[in-house]
């Protein structure tokens, strides 16, 4: 009868397609894993793979492949649900979250949610939005935190934060784009940020795939216009830095002013020092809500459910 030992051992080899390769992935030997191979196939009456150079799979090797990770994945799935029901007292929890998103939300919930589950090993997954979105689909992670509506098909969505991003332009591009003008195109663009008036100015932007990026290339596209791009990079605090520093205009979430800004009254002082002008978009995408998402096709763990909670009592979302 088939096991899980020869599904996974099988999984690995049809991944690799060299059972070489499989062999040192599983540490096992090389004619162990063809014996398992060979079993499967024995078992099943038919030929999963074709030994040829370089190694292929049959219709039915292709079949059982994607059986395989449903079956493994049910298996885990099963596995994480029944200590659930036993005992909560461990577990994993694996969060995705951009590095610098995760530098500013994370510090208002881990803290609090280790000291009431100090049994759950918790793993962080960082990435830009594309990469989040492709690992909690293939169940990678347990749960993402991102700007809502998250590109994954299937997913439930738990809002927590209002969340804006800010065109950052500094006064140091103003000067070299308009020479003797400054005043006059600040209070342009405090009416409204016409982009086509920065047409010829440079950007410092992330590189595509990032959902702040996303996002600007859209309005780009709205204000019928092509940046000058001075330079991209999948560093937002590289963005802002640089920004800072007068090589470009960029795009910045406002809730990461928060650790630059920790309050109104700094602001001011802030941005004159700067030299940096923040302008509001009249973009729907540019305002929108952080949220938390979890596949709605996978197991819902209690150290997940335990986490949006803290989340939604700790960031204080309001619509």
């Amino acid at each position: 009868m088939m096991n899980f030992l020869n599904l996974e051992y099988f999984l690995v080899a049809a991944e690799e397609l060299n059972f070489t390769k499989a062999a040192k992935r599983l540490y096992i030997s090389q004619q162990s894993l063809s014996n398992h191979i060979s079993n499967m196939e024995k078992e099943f009456g038919i030929i999963l793979f074709n030994r040829t150079s370089p190694l292929t799979l049959t219709y039915a090797g292709q079949v059982l492949k994607e059986r395989a990770r449903e079956m493994l994945d049910l298996r885990d799935e099963t596995y994480r649900e029944i200590r659930d029901i036993k005992d909560f007292s461990t577990g994993q929890l694996s969060i995705g979250v951009s590095h610098t998103r995760g530098r500013v939300i994370l510090p208002e919930i881990l803290p609090y949610y280790q000291d009431l589950y100090p049994g759950i090993e918790l793993k962080l997954v960082e990435g830009n939005s594309k990469e989040l979105a492709a690992d909690l689909l293939h169940g990678d992670i347990d749960l993402v935190i991102d700007l809502l509506p998250l590109s994954v098909e299937n997913v439930e969505t738990v809002p927590i934060c209002k969340e804006e991003i800010l065109l950052v332009v500094p006064d140091q591009v103003l000067e070299t784009a308009f020479p003797g003008r400054l005043d006059e195109i600040r209070r342009r663009l405090s009416k409204s940020v016409d982009l086509s008036l920065l047409e010829n100015c440079p950007f410092v932007l992330l590189k595509k795939g990032n959902r702040v990026r996303t996002i600007a290339d859209e309005i780009f596209t709205e204000a019928q216009i092509t940046p000058k791009i001075a330079l991209e990079t999948e560093n937002i605090e590289t963005v802002m830095a640089l920004s800072r520093r007068g090589m470009g205009i960029t795009f910045y979430p406002k809730m990461f002013m928060s650790e630059e800004i920790p309050s109104d009254q700094q602001r001011e002082a802030f941005l004159k020092k700067s030299r940096l002008n923040l302008y509001s978009l009249d973009y729907d995408r540019a305002h929108g809500v952080l949220g938390i998402g979890y596949h709605k096709s996978h197991y819902i763990s209690r150290a997940t459910k335990e986490f949006i909670r803290i989340a939604k009592e700790k960031i204080h979302y309001s619509p």
